[in-house]
């Protein structure tokens, strides 16, 4: 026997697949429970206030009759946040889908409730018009630990060694001194400077982001290639802001 009760939770839609002719089932990453897969009866009726309401992305309450275990229907959403400045924007646009079909990703492997706060966090700078690249770097670097391929950032990954750092390689996945460096790649000194700020800095704190361009494409293509060699994922919502970034 299924145990049910009404509840009212803050979570954000990842996805939405079509049910018959004018359902839907979207799931949603909460604050309390996780992630939710829930019934959403009509939704995709014209007519049907939840139209609107169940969308990818949107920030809301969700007032639903829980079955635990189970597909739970919704009956309700209060909208926190619909994120107008994202989707009015073909680039922010394109970073929320990423972000949101990452976390999706990562949350099957780790199912950490801090996941959803660096998701939402993430997604209400973008919103703000903060730099979508940075903040979409930065939310990668924290993922990695959930994923279990954090990068090494306390010392030379060959020897441990804390000074004379001399780059940071995305094959061996850490910082290389100038004892164990043998012919890998140089990033700039503020690169590799940046990399740990990445990681260390609260997004909540984050109000301005001033960076040179130059260092922010080369912390992006470190992680590109770190991903693409420790992570397994393939999402191709990246290749398309790949694309976007190139043509711009």
């Amino acid at each position: 026997m299924w145990l049910t009760m009404i509840k009212k939770i803050e979570g954000i839609v990842l996805t939405e697949t079509p049910y018959g002719d004018n359902s839907k089932i979207i799931n949603v990453l909460t604050a309390d429970l996780g992630l939710i897969g829930l019934m959403c009866k009509g939704a995709k009726s014209l007519r049907n206030p939840l139209r609107t309401k169940t969308v990818r992305f949107t920030y809301a309450a969700f007032h639903i009759d829980y079955k635990e275990g189970k597909l739970s229907k919704l009956l309700d959403v209060d909208i926190i946040d619909n994120f107008k400045n994202i989707r009015s924007d073909i680039e922010l646009i394109s970073y929320a889908t990423y972000i949101t079909e990452l976390t999706y990703q990562v949350y099957k492997q780790n199912n950490d409730n801090e996941i959803y706060e660096l998701y939402k966090k993430s997604l209400i700078k973008i919103n703000n018009n903060l730099n979508p690249l940075i903040i979409t770097n930065i939310l990668e670097l924290k993922y990695l630990d959930y994923l279990g391929v954090g990068l090494n950032l306390n010392g030379c990954i060959k020897c441990g060694n804390k000074s004379n750092i001399v780059t940071i390689d995305p094959d061996v996945g850490g910082y290389i001194c100038n004892k164990c460096y043998i012919k890998e790649k140089i990033l700039s000194k503020k690169t590799i400077i940046m990399i740990r700020r990445y990681y260390l800095i609260n997004i909540d704190t984050i109000s301005k982001i001033n960076i040179n361009e130059e260092i922010v494409r080369e912390i992006d293509e470190f992680l590109n290639k770190y991903y693409e060699r420790y992570t397994g994922l393939y999402l191709k919502s990246k290749d398309f802001i790949r694309k976007l970034n190139y043509l711009w």
